[in-house]
């Protein structure tokens, strides 16, 4: 929830965006109309999704300078897995009880991770993106550096306002195109997207019942495993290093515990269960996990290894 806001001073307007050179956007535009009214996207649709846009300078600033990553697991596991997101998170949960039930039911997915991801990608909803993504798509495509995956997205986008899943003007996401409660890139939308509820339109955007399947079937069709975790989190035995560890090999069990292997907390492994490879945190200080292939699934979501144990440490505590 909102914290109480503070009385402050009145903020220095921040400086705008430099003025962006547009020359041949007309162009490219153009080229995008031909395009998908040749796959059969309606001109009534193109008007309305492509009629008033201009390339969007925040996009390209924000393309060009990501954040590179430097937060320690520890730092980065703290600031996700925090205590506000998990009391967000148990909240979401029993909120949507009932119908995280019927998703299980149909797909074999934990709800846990369903929450979780949710958590991870809008904050269970409340932060989805303020980006026009046709606008942000068509930006990121004509300006060249991505030009040929971004249109790919752009052309799905505008298929999917053709089939009326969701009106333009409500088509928002981030500013690389990642969309509604889930974050698809309207490719993944296409393959992975499903109306839940049975009325027509896939819905990720208001429509908790599609944005919350979908993930669940985002996951299914990954290869997620029904009640086989994500994880252990190990104690290495004497002599390890952390810098040099092999993360492909997938081992038993048995043999993990053979190899010195034990629970952090001491306690042995379990006799059974599936294969396991080392999961190492990126700039990790010393913690480390037996990641089992659920894991590999969540990181078919996205893919760094911090982001795929948050989602696990997450699930673990949100309900």
């Amino acid at each position: 929830m909102p914290a109480a806001r503070p009385v402050v001073a009145t903020p220095t307007p921040l400086p705008e965006s430099p003025a962006l050179d547009t020359t041949g956007f007309d162009t490219f535009l153009a080229g995008v109309r031909a395009d998908a009214g040749r796959a059969g996207v309606s001109q009534a649709i193109l008007q309305r999704a492509l009629g008033n846009i201009r390339p969007l300078p925040r996009v390209l600033e924000l393309d060009r300078k990501q954040p590179e990553g430097v937060l320690t697991w520890e730092q980065y596991r703290d600031r996700i897995v925090s205590s506000t997101r998990i009391e967000n998170g148990r909240r979401a949960y029993a909120e949507n009880r009932a119908l995280l039930q019927s998703i299980e039911a149909r797909y074999n997915v934990s709800p846990r991770v369903i929450v979780a991801i949710w958590g991870m990608e809008t904050n269970y909803g409340s932060n989805t993106g303020g980006f026009n993504v046709v606008e942000a798509l068509a930006t990121l495509a004509w300006e060249g550096r991505r030009a040929e995956f971004f249109r790919k997205e752009l052309m799905a986008a505008l298929r999917i306002l053709d089939a009326g899943h969701v009106a333009p003007e409500r088509m928002q996401g981030s500013w690389a195109g990642a969309m509604g409660h889930p974050q698809f890139m309207p490719t993944s939308f296409e393959r992975l997207a499903v109306d839940f509820d049975g009325d027509g339109h896939r819905d990720i955007w208001d429509n908790k019942a599609d944005a919350l399947a979908s993930i669940a079937n985002y996951l299914a069709r990954s290869g997620w495993q029904a009640g086989q975790g994500w994880a252990i989190e190990a104690r290495p035995p004497a002599g390890f290093d952390i810098e040099r560890v092999d993360t492909e090999s997938k081992r038993s069990m048995a043999e993990w515990s053979r190899l010195g292997w034990r629970r952090a907390d001491g306690s042995p492994l379990p006799a059974s269960g599936p294969e396991a490879s080392l999961a190492v945190p990126t700039r990790s200080s010393g913690q480390v996990f037996l990641g089992l292939p659920n894991l590999r699934v969540i990181r078919r979501y996205n893919s760094p290894m911090n982001y795929g144990l948050a989602v696990g440490l997450l699930a673990n505590s949100v309900a």
